[in-house]
């Protein structure tokens, strides 16, 4: 543990060297100068203090310059307190920041499917208390070091003045080895549980909030609460176990220098007392002894956050070299026409659940396609793979005759576009919902809601355009959700569009009027559309019919009709359920009268 602590303390010297060293140089000023105290103060004993005793007086000279060595040490002391502390500090966030955004920045380029296999919670751990507990030593790292040459000089400097004191004295570092030794080995499982249940505490909190809607209309507060409970007293538990071993360790680091200056004193007076050494010496000796309190403590203070250190640092890692990562190429994806759009082979499987396979179809560029299939058939997986959420097992989707993996990094979302079967809505305005801040203008975000059918409701809120909507948009209905989220994705003029089951939650007849000006509108886009409303599939231009992760069948909506029996089943079994529905309600209100 301890090895492996200071190879990270090694790496964040690598990281940041200049502030580093100053911070080191001002620690070792420090060191420097609170050493030479002990030579000011038994110069002082010796040529003031002893003599005013034995006169009576001392001279004004002397007096004077006691004072300027006294105050010329301590405004030195002073200067490499400001360097060591400022150093430390800034060297401690930016090595924080530059972490977290590395950590963010991985989170970008790791697919979605990873991103699905980890709790949000635990991905916030990672990138908060988790970079936090990696550098939290570097705050007494330059200090600890800075000491250590206190540290050397001091028992170099003791050995010279007296061996036989430096000898008594020296007894106290074995018991400090040994103590940190089995404070490493009852501390690393303690902080490596600790941290973990950070992140679990922090991931059934997520879950909570995310999910208040459901928790409070089926009346579950108590029993979230009482989850919620069991972990973190979990997590309060290990912390007061962790208090416990620094609670014991602390005070015995703070102990044992005092124990080493007791035994020094003890020997040192009847060596005076026997004419071995004089008063001014075993001032001096006694005082150099005193300062080893302050590397020991300096040093217990980094050996004391070295576990959680390593423990946030592994964590960390484990996304930094994360796998799965996608690959990019250089080329630039055309943006001046609809797209072609091209699925060779693609097979695609969540683990050992294969979900596509063998899939192949194409979309001529402009023309409208829905994906039809009954429940768990990839759909929705599909989709991702048609915007390059995630990449396919094998097979290839093609933009225009190319490979999407072969576009340059973050042209991709320039061409094409995901509105996805699940609505998300940020607290803000209507406008920065639609634009997300980018550079698009009122009249083509008022072009898009018209497109998405969103353009009347949204002229009669409050405050149109400006208006916030709340928390994942809670001030709307499901379908206006729906549509502002549909035209968030039509206002960035996508080549292709693709609409995951996007108007689910909107009047069929609404739908039909929103895929109908997505054929008219004046941005010409392939569209892929996952449906399973009759009357929205007849507008398509073409369909492909997928079951069981195959395409089972393409061609016309009438055709597919005709030849293909498990789609006739699945498209008309909604317009059975409605007819059905009809006929109930008309039934019962023919009893009643």
């Amino acid at each position: 543990m301890i090895r492996r602590g200071l190879g990270i303390l090694w790496i964040a010297v690598k990281e940041e060297p200049k502030i580093f060293a100053i911070s080191a140089v001002g620690s070792a000023l420090f060191a420097g100068m609170t050493i030479a105290q002990a030579y000011v103060f038994g110069h002082i004993t010796s040529t003031v203090i002893a003599p005013s005793i034995q006169r009576g007086d001392a001279t004004t000279a002397t007096l004077v310059s006691a004072v300027l060595l006294v105050m010329g040490v301590a405004t030195l002391k002073v200067v490499g307190i400001l360097a060591r502390r400022l150093g430390a500090g800034v060297m401690q966030y930016r090595l924080q920041a530059t972490y977290r955004q590395r950590v963010t920045r991985r989170y970008l380029e790791l697919p979605l499917e990873w991103h699905q296999q980890h709790p949000t919670g635990e991905l916030l751990s990672n990138a908060n208390s988790d970079v936090e507990a990696t550098w939290y030593p570097i705050a007494p790292f330059p200090f600890a070091v800075g000491v250590v040459f206190m540290l050397v000089t001091t028992l170099t400097l003791l050995f010279f003045t007296d061996p036989v004191l430096a000898l008594v004295g020296s007894v106290i570092f074995p018991s400090i080895a040994v103590l940190t030794v089995v404070y490493s080995s009852r501390m690393s499982p303690l902080m490596t549980r600790a941290q973990q249940l950070r992140g679990e505490v922090s991931t059934v909190a997520h879950e909570s909030f995310d999910g208040a809607l459901v928790v409070k209309t089926l009346g579950r507060e108590g029993f979230e609460t009482e989850r919620f409970t069991a972990i973190s007293r979990e997590l309060r538990d290990t912390l007061v176990q962790v208090g416990r071993v620094r609670g014991l360790f602390d005070p015995l680091m703070e102990a044992l220098p005092a124990v080493g200056v007791l035994l020094v004193l003890v020997v040192g007076s009847s060596r005076v007392g026997s004419g071995h050494l004089d008063s001014g010496t075993l001032v001096r000796v006694a005082y150099l002894f005193t300062l080893l309190a302050f590397p020991v403590r300096a040093i217990g203070w980094v050996l004391n956050e070295l576990p959680r250190s390593v423990v946030g640092y592994d964590r960390v890692q484990r996304v930094i070299t994360a796998v799965g990562a996608q690959t990019h190429g250089t080329t630039t994806p055309s943006a001046d026409a609809p797209i072609t759009l091209g699925v060779t082979q693609v097979g695609f499987a969540y683990g050992e659940d294969e979900v596509l396979a063998d899939v192949t179809f194409d979309v001529a560029p402009g023309r409208t396609v829905a994906v039809v299939g009954p429940t768990g058939s990839g759909k929705s997986t599909l989709a991702t793979l048609l915007v390059r959420l995630v990449d396919p097992r094998t097979g290839t989707v093609l933009y225009d005759g190319t490979d999407v993996r072969e576009f340059a990094p973050g042209t991709l979302a320039g061409v094409a576009a995901l509105a996805p079967q699940t609505t998300f809505l940020f607290d803000d305005t209507v406008r920065g919902n639609v634009t997300l801040g980018a550079e698009i203008g009122d009249e083509q975000v008022w072009a898009a809601l018209r497109v998405a059918q969103a353009d009347g409701f949204v002229a009669a809120l409050p405050k149109g355009l400006d208006t916030v909507v709340g928390e994942r948009g809670t001030t709307l209905s499901g379908g206006q959700r729906q549509r502002l989220a549909l035209a968030r994705a039509v206002a960035r003029r996508p080549r292709l569009l693709v609409l995951d089951d996007a108007t689910s939650s909107v009047d069929p007849s609404v739908e039909q009027r929103i895929l109908a000006g997505l054929r008219g509108s004046s941005t010409a886009s392939t569209v892929v559309v996952v449906a399973y409303r009759q009357a929205t599939i007849a507008l398509a231009d073409e369909v492909v019919f997928v079951d069981g992760g195959q395409v089972v069948d393409r061609g016309t909506h009438d055709e597919l009709l005709v030849r293909c029996a498990g789609y006739r089943d699945l498209v008309t079994a909604y317009a059975r359920a409605e007819v059905e529905h009809a006929a109930e309600h008309a039934g019962d209100e023919m009893e009643s009268a």
